[in-house]
């Protein structure tokens, strides 16, 4: 299979000879060999390992996006993504990096509805004309 990782701002990995992917989704665990078909799945924040021919498997802190297999072709696409070799290392990242950045968005969004909800009621409160 031909793994590419794409980032919003330019291409993370290009990945030839890949034989099989295994990936973080809402539903659990999804793995990627050659022969499975053709598919698409919604990633969470997490750890995506592939292997390449040689049997030797790569780690990716991957935040949340979208992952399609069509052929031998698996395309990932994701906010931000990290390499790196210690898996303990990754997932540290994944909580320090992309979780809490997550939970910074809830917040600003959260005060942003209640800005939105005060605007709305303070509209409310002009009188109608008729």
């Amino acid at each position: 299979m031909r793994l590419e990782v794409l980032l919003p701002y330019g291409v993370f990995l290009e990945q030839n000879d890949v034989s099989r992917i295994v990936a973080e989704t809402s539903d659990g665990s999804l793995g990627l060999l050659p022969h499975r078909l053709d598919c698409a799945a919604a990633l969470v924040p997490g750890i995506l390992t592939y292997a390449t021919q040689q049997n030797a498997s790569v780690y990716i802190a991957v935040d949340e996006g979208v992952m399609v297999k069509a052929g031998d072709d698996v395309l990932v696409s994701v906010r931000r993504a990290i390499g790196g070799k210690d898996l303990g290392e990754l997932q540290e990242a994944v909580k320090r990096e992309f979780l809490t950045v997550d939970e910074q968005q809830r917040s600003v969004r959260a005060a942003l509805d209640r800005l939105e909800s005060g605007l709305m009621s303070r509209l409310a409160e002009f009188p109608h004309e008729r």
